[in-house]
């Protein structure tokens, strides 16, 4: 992979990195606010200096073009700062998820080999144990308890270090990030995002969505540790607008504040957050100023549909359709076809080629169901220090999603199923590999095997199907959750247990996952789960 260098060749002029997107936004918008997040604020000419700060900060401890930087936050100005700051200096971001375990968190920072951590404060008990695991140090933390020799504060990493302008010629198809998502078998994969990439999104994204270069004003309801969080911060940089980053907890009636006080243009937020949004108490006599709304990261209910049309009927609806390895946005369903055509996933955006095959990789015939493969400049490089994951992923060419869907005469996709079982509840991940091997381990179970189940806050919710090791003492779902809570983090815990006498199996010995759908199809709606 390439990486940045110093002492830039004459190319570099045909070149502008995404830490240079924000200098060239700062020196035309300085006063403009580019970042807000809470009850902060942050303008661009204050966020490039600060990341001017922050890069020189890194160099400091040793970080270098083509190093890893782990983010271990919630979203705060400063995750924005990180970012451009790894961007200015070629180096790789690597954003975490905050709910993840010690356990989780260490195997992340060794699979990518980072070079340190920038943590939360209140995440410190987490970030510090996981940096001793990979054998990281010292570790940043906002606001730490105590700092010492391995814990250094990151304001005083910023206010020691320079404010003079960085030369790193970056290329363009240098990593700007890794982002992890976990396979079939449970094991976390570091999707490798280059600058390019990102670049080309925004592009097509601004265009599907009309957007206004130093007009909008966009916001995300996404942390920036997905892929579509990522996505609302680099093209608003990009556009020079102002993107809002929901801070953690924030309420329903907040989001609703926020959209009419600071005269959102555009807002992107995932189903659940919608259905909460849309609800009467909070929306009723409002003034808005959106011109486009969209939601992604998970399906959505064609009551949900039926009322952002309602409450959103004058403004331009999409939805947005892809994943980590596709640098996000892969199709989007827009405007009249999106209100004929509920539960599309729609059409490929610019740049982005889509195949409908069978496991030969031939072309099915329209309406039938296959694998979507995709290929253009938008998508990874790669899974991070994973060969043979990557060589599987594209196979004769394609990039391969893993989504069983069907495409329709006008060229419509339709997604009918995942191929790999995978569950998103409330927009995040959950890996049913990754839960069965937890469940497993538990002594009083046998057999295991989790599927999703529809549920009517989340989406979907995961129920375990447990065969217990003793029928005369079986494990009570309240011992099955908990021991999930001590091994992952709470969001990934099943809704439900069933404790059952066997699994239904194929001929072959595979466990009929579609029969456990159908047999326990209401039990996850039952489920109340906490996050």
């Amino acid at each position: 992979m390439s990486t940045a260098v110093e002492n830039p060749p004459a190319e570099q002029w045909r070149r502008m990195s995404h830490g240079e997107q924000l200098a060239r936004a700062a020196r035309r918008f300085p006063d403009r606010i580019a970042v807000r997040c809470g009850d902060r604020s942050v303008t661009y000419r204050v966020l490039d200096q600060r990341v001017t700060r922050v890069a020189h900060g890194l160099r400091g401890l040793g970080i270098t073009a083509g190093s890893r930087v782990a983010i271990l936050m919630r979203n705060t100005i400063e995750v924005a700062e990180i970012f451009y700051a790894c961007a200015r200096i070629g180096a790789i971001a690597v954003p975490v998820n905050h709910r993840l375990v010690a356990d989780e968190v260490g195997y992340i920072l060794r699979d990518s080999g980072a070079g340190t951590l920038v943590g939360e404060g209140t995440l410190g008990d987490v970030a510090i144990a996981s940096a001793q695991l990979a054998g990281i140090s010292p570790v940043v933390l906002t606001s730490p308890a105590e700092a010492g020799e391995n814990v250094l504060r990151y304001e005083d990493l910023v206010a020691s270090s320079p404010d003079e302008p960085l030369a790193v010629d970056v290329p363009d198809g240098s990593p700007m990030a890794i982002m992890y998502t976990s396979g079939t078998t449970g094991s976390p994969k570091g999707a490798v995002i280059p600058h390019s990439a990102m670049t080309l999104q925004s592009l097509a994204r601004a265009h599907i969505q009309q957007l206004v270069p130093g007009e909008e004003v966009w916001l995300s309801g996404l942390q920036l540790f997905h892929v579509g969080g990522l996505n609302a911060l680099v093209l608003s940089i990009l556009l020079g607008g102002q993107v809002i980053m929901l801070a953690p907890r924030t309420r329903p009636a907040e989001i609703v504040d926020l959209l009419e006080r600071h005269r959102v243009t555009t807002c992107s937020l995932v189903p659940t957050q919608w259905q909460e949004v849309c609800a009467p108490e909070h929306i009723e006599h409002r003034s808005f100023h959106l011109r486009s709304i969209s939601w992604g990261t998970a399906p959505a209910g064609p009551d949900l549909l039926r009322r952002l049309d309602e409450v959103f009927g004058q403004t331009r609806i999409f939805n947005i359709f892809g994943q980590t390895e596709t640098s996000g946005t892969a199709c989007t369903l827009t405007g009249d076809e999106a209100r004929n055509n509920r539960g599309s996933v729609g059409r490929p955006v610019l740049n982005v080629e889509v195949r409908i095959v069978d496991e030969e990789m031939r072309d099915v015939p329209a309406g039938d169901i296959g694998e979507i493969v995709y290929r253009g400049p938008t998508i990874m490089t790669g899974y991070w220090n994973k060969t043979r994951e990557t060589a599987e992923a594209f196979a004769g060419g394609w990039f391969h999603s893993g989504d069983l869907a069907r495409m329709d005469s006008a060229g419509l996709l339709w997604i009918v199923d995942r191929k790999k079982d995978l569950i998103i509840s409330g927009g995040e991940n959950i890996y049913p590999a990754e839960l069965e091997r937890v469940i497993g381990s538990h002594p009083k179970v046998s057999e295991v095997a989790v599927v999703g189940t529809p549920h009517e806050r989340w989406g979907e919710s995961p129920l375990a199907v447990v065969v217990p090791a003793d029928p005369l003492a079986p494990p009570t779902e309240s011992e099955i959750i908990e021991h999930c809570r001590e091994k992952l983090a709470s969001y990934k815990k099943p809704g439900a247990v069933v404790i059952t006498a066997a699994l239904p199996r194929n001929a072959t010995g595979k466990v009929q996952k579609f029969r456990l759908r159908e047999i326990h199809r209401s039990k996850g709606e039952q489920g109340e789960r906490t996050r």
